[in-house]
């Protein structure tokens, strides 16, 4: 198939309310490795004032980090016929990264550390809880090994080693699975709660995780396999990537890997 001919949709969901820890970054860097590769790259905002229906038209989606009152605001429109979309789409297979808050978003719930729990669309089998204003924040670089299946062994395939992903964590709110796969297992850092040594959670094609604001470009194979999945679905077909000159984020990776004293 020629390049040229190839076209994907990033849904990016409530930039305005949910793009608190930098998750515009995640966006640019999915655009421009799928631009450099010639694909054509609509970025498409999914606000109160979207349509469901334009769910329908999204190929990779992005969510970011919110406070909760914007949580609550976004909640209360994702209600009815765009969660049945949303839900129809992850189940299907649509790939996506949800960062931060977005995933306490996508389970049966979140209790703030005051008001009222907010329900989730329940998509994940996971809950999330704020231990009270007093406990520490889960804050800091934060390193984990991908684990979760097939996620972890296409992405060794990809890379000829095992999929290691650094990032950076802010968080209160303590995040328990149920019946869904964990992203990773911790190497540095809190990740999901800070006592079970889990990272994020793995359904489908959808990557949940708090490890928010440059996750891409800081791991820009997450992104390559973001395109290409959302290419084979779209296309119904294999496409390869064309291999791009990774140096500079190798490099940034093992300076970060030394610095906090890991070995990968």
């Amino acid at each position: 198939m020629n390049p040229e001919q190839l076209q994907l949709t990033i849904g990016w969901l409530y930039p305005t309310l949910m793009s608190t820890y930098g998750d515009r970054g995640n966006v640019i860097c999915l655009q421009q490795r799928a631009q450099w590769r010639k694909i054509e790259v609509q970025v498409l905002s999914l606000d109160q004032e979207s349509s469901a229906e334009q769910l329908h038209q999204v190929d990779i989606f992005m969510g970011g980090g919110a406070q909760d009152r914007q949580q609550e605001i976004v909640m209360r429109d994702l209600k009815g016929t765009k969660s049945g979309i949303l839900q129809e789409k992850i189940e299907a297979g649509t790939p996506g990264v949800f960062t931060c808050g977005a995933p306490q978003l996508l389970g049966h719930y979140y209790e703030p550390a005051l008001g009222q729990r907010i329900e989730g669309l329940g998509l994940f089998d996971l809950t999330s809880k704020h231990p009270g204003y007093d406990a520490r924040r889960c804050i800091g670089n934060v390193v984990f090994e991908v684990t979760a299946s097939p996620l972890a062994q296409e992405l060794e395939t990809m890379l000829g080693s095992k999929p290691v992903i650094i990032g950076f964590e802010n968080h209160g709110g303590r995040t328990y699975l149920g019946n869904v796969q964990p992203l990773g297992h911790v190497v540095k850092g809190y990740g999901n709660n800070g006592q079970d040594s889990t990272e994020g959670a793995f359904y489908r094609n959808a990557i949940a995780t708090y490890s928010h604001g440059p996750l891409l470009p800081k791991n820009p194979f997450i992104a390559d396999w973001l395109i290409q999945k959302a290419l084979n679905r779209k296309y119904q077909t294999t496409v390869a990537l064309e291999p791009l000159d990774d140096t500079l984020a190798t490099q940034a990776r093992q300076a970060m890997f030394k610095r906090l004293g890991v070995r990968c």
